[in-house]
């Protein structure tokens, strides 16, 4: 007898994510410029209507000497974008990774001084987001400035950005340029682990601080870069909660579920052994009904959510090719992005669609809510 998802497979199968969803929030996925052609982009119009640029709008890529832009691949996946009636996410215009590391030396060779380094970034930021006005409706405007330790008292990341500036002060004028160059476009902060305790009071603090001093913010991008365990429906809903309460709007901009689970920690007093993490089992029966499980608690939550919820992005098309597989497969979470480790390839099998882009069960389970 065929299950509840079986007859949606059977009655709906020319609908997409963005159908299903159509009452509820957009439906993205980050897309380079290979998923632009062949079968990657007939499967982008039919599941999605939106998409962010995985890597071709950050500061680095687009902006990598002073006088010097690189717009070939953005201007690329906007006009694909534009001609297939599908909504934009830029992404991003300050972040510590892909960062342009001729804007932290002065004309003397030293470091630059704060004065010029914020407006160094006003002129990126006018000139980035004023070639795309009307066309991007929301930007990642600041990325990943807030502390990964579990030091309660460090809330800001140490990076240049904050080292320069003595303080929080550049994502301040950040939200403030990105307003002033595209009122219209809606602001995000989007940061990783937003649902761990202490990094969730963190970035609280931090939209705190700039809701009290009316800051154009609109919302927080929470990344979900999860796994099979985590984060909890609990952790879920209370970062929601905290966000929420201080009227800004949520996105998850970044999601994938690796079904790769970290080795246990030794219990004390036993030696920790230095073998290898285990060979690529594959897409087990076990991992799967674990990433079903997992995808529809979020999109159950997702639903419940939907007055505060303005978009859920997956990164990345298919489980074909993830960035989370160069990674181990992604047990480092979105703290992987700027890894200096070694690239251990590891499928992490974390999409809707695997390696041949057919829709597999976790899909049905994110779809089946009618």
């Amino acid at each position: 007898m065929p299950t509840s998802a079986d007859a949606v497979k059977m009655v709906d199968s020319a609908k997409g994510l963005k159908d299903y969803y159509k009452a509820y929030f957009p439906i993205g996925v980050a897309v380079s410029m290979a998923a632009l052609h062949g079968p990657d982009s007939a499967l982008i119009v039919r599941e999605f209507n939106s998409v962010t640029p995985e890597n071709d709008m950050k500061m680095g890529p687009i902006h990598p000497s002073e006088n010097v832009y690189n717009w070939k691949n953005a201007d690329a996946i906007v006009e694909f974008a534009v001609s297939h009636h599908i909504k934009i996410r830029g992404h991003n215009l300050c972040w510590h990774n892909q960062e342009a590391a001729w804007m932290f030396t002065g004309p003397d060779g030293k470091q630059v001084s704060k004065e010029l380094l914020l407006q160094r970034l006003k002129d990126h930021i006018f000139t980035v987001a004023k070639r795309y006005k009307g066309k991007i409706y929301a930007w990642d405007v600041v990325n990943e400035a807030v502390d990964d330790s579990d030091d309660t008292t460090q809330v800001y990341r140490k990076s240049n950005w904050y080292k320069i500036c003595n303080g929080p002060e550049f994502i301040e004028a950040a939200f403030r340029y990105a307003h002033e160059a595209d009122p219209q476009a809606k602001l995000f902060y989007n940061d990783y682990n937003s649902e761990h305790p202490v990094k969730r009071e963190k970035i609280y603090k931090l939209l705190k601080y700039l809701v009290d001093k009316h800051v154009p913010i609109d919302g927080v991008g929470m990344q979900a870069h999860w796994k099979l365990n985590d984060p909890s429906p609990e952790d879920l809903r209370k970062a929601l909660d905290e966000v929420t309460s201080l009227g800004l709007k949520v996105q998850f901009t970044e999601l994938d579920i690796t079904i790769r689970m970290p080795r246990p920690r030794p219990t004390p007093g036993s030696v920790p052994t230095a073998s290898p993490m285990p060979a690529d089992s594959g897409y087990t029966a076990t991992a799967e009904a674990r990433q079903i499980a997992q995808y529809k608690m979020a999109f159950d939550i997702f639903r419940q959510y939907k007055k505060s919820i303005t978009g859920v992005t997956f990164w990345n098309v298919s489980d074909r090719s993830s960035w989370l597989d160069s990674r181990g497969g992604g047990l480092a979470g979105g703290a992987a992005a700027g890894a200096n480790t070694p690239r251990v390839v590891r499928k992490a099998y974390p999409l809707l669609f695997d390696e041949n882009r057919q829709r597999k069960k976790a899909y049905w389970s994110v779809v089946d809510f009618q």
